[in-house]
């Protein structure tokens, strides 16, 4: 089982869940791209994703499934309990009880920290890829008025993170139950 967790950091993209689909190729098992500033992030269907520049983590992982063993197309409700089993331990090591909120956000009491979208790619009857986009928001606490019940980590417990210390800390998380994601 590969997991390589490289990390790139670019200012600004269109869409981290774009740039990883453009490097396909390129782009090794638990590789990430994170953007300061996604100028088109997109949520579930027609959603954008709201980020202050800087202020926020909005990245993409890759996973192939090539290289972590074999995972049936029904099976692909394995990879959403994955990614918010992960977000939820993660936010718990601060301090913060999240809850999921089906299909793809994590909320802290009635308001939103983060969303994902998660987009599989198939090898027959058999997920082969799977890009999962997550915007978690960190840092940020003056939210456009438009967005109904934004929260951020630095709002709930009071201080400000270093956002790559946090990717780092939350890819350890999802490495760590990288081995429960395969039946």
């Amino acid at each position: 089982m590969t997991n390589s967790s490289a990390i790139i950091w670019m200012d600004t993209v269109d869409s981290t869940n774009k740039e990883v689909r453009r490097r396909l190729e390129s782009l090794d098992n638990m590789s990430v791209i994170s953007a300061t500033e996604q100028t088109a992030g997109r949520g579930q269907g027609d959603h954008t994703w709201h980020s202050r520049p800087g202020e926020n983590l909005t990245f993409t992982l890759l996973l192939k499934f090539s290289q972590i063993g074999v995972l049936p197309a029904r099976d692909a409700g394995r990879i959403n309990d994955f990614v918010t089993s992960s977000l939820l331990a993660y936010l718990a090591s601060h301090g913060i009880k999240a809850r999921i909120k089906l299909p793809n956000d994590i909320y802290v009491g009635d308001k939103k920290i983060c969303g994902m979208l998660i987009e599989n790619i198939l090898d027959g009857a058999n997920i082969g890829m799977s890009i999962i986009g997550i915007g978690l928001d960190v840092n940020q606490t003056d939210f456009p008025e438009d967005l109904p019940n934004p929260v951020s980590m630095a709002q709930l417990t009071g201080r400000s993170y270093t956002l790559e210390e946090e990717l780092a800390r939350l890819l350890a998380e999802m490495q760590s139950r990288l081995p429960d994601l395969l039946p």
